[in-house]
């Protein structure tokens, strides 16, 4: 009896200690307020030369993370924040959508109606140009603004 007992014991606690999941906690050094993303997540980073790097966050180590199989140390993050792709696609998708929209009734108005509704075509284009540029409205975490990144592992 004691023998299933113990290995039931020792089977537990080995899945929890191999289940638990890597994430980047995002801290506020003013409030204290706490963020975090969790590994496998779509994220847009910015590192300290400039480089803009979007993908799949893998979190490595202690110190290390993969974002679309670049390797970054977590020091030489300068901002990070969220990039959901539901999120781009939906708003990329609408703002296109709008441009298009926006330039045919300009079109249309222009050749049937007034010459000068064919002005309508300029904003029509800026629309669609913003919207395959993939606007991202989500937050972003900078040092400037005293956040700061660390690797923590979160229990199930």
């Amino acid at each position: 009896m004691k023998t299933p007992t113990f290995f039931s014991f020792f089977l537990f606690v080995t899945f929890i200690s191999w289940s638990q999941e890597k994430a980047i906690k995002i801290i506020n050094q003013e409030t204290q307020k706490e963020i975090i993303i969790k590994n496998n997540k779509r994220v847009k980073i910015v590192t300290s030369e400039g480089q803009k790097i979007t993908g799949r966050l893998a979190i490595a180590d202690d110190t290390t993370i993969f974002v679309n199989k670049q390797q970054l140390v977590l020091s030489d993050i300068y901002e990070i924040k969220r990039n959901p792709l539901l999120t781009s696609i939906l708003t990329s998708s609408v703002i296109i959508y709008a441009g298009a929209l926006t330039t045919g009734f300009g079109v249309l108005i222009g050749v049937l109606v007034d010459s000068t509704a064919f002005w309508l075509t300029l904003p029509g284009a800026a629309m669609i140009y913003t919207g395959l540029k993939a606007p991202n409205f989500n937050r972003k975490f900078s040092k400037v603004k005293n956040w700061s990144f660390e690797i923590v592992s979160l229990s199930p």
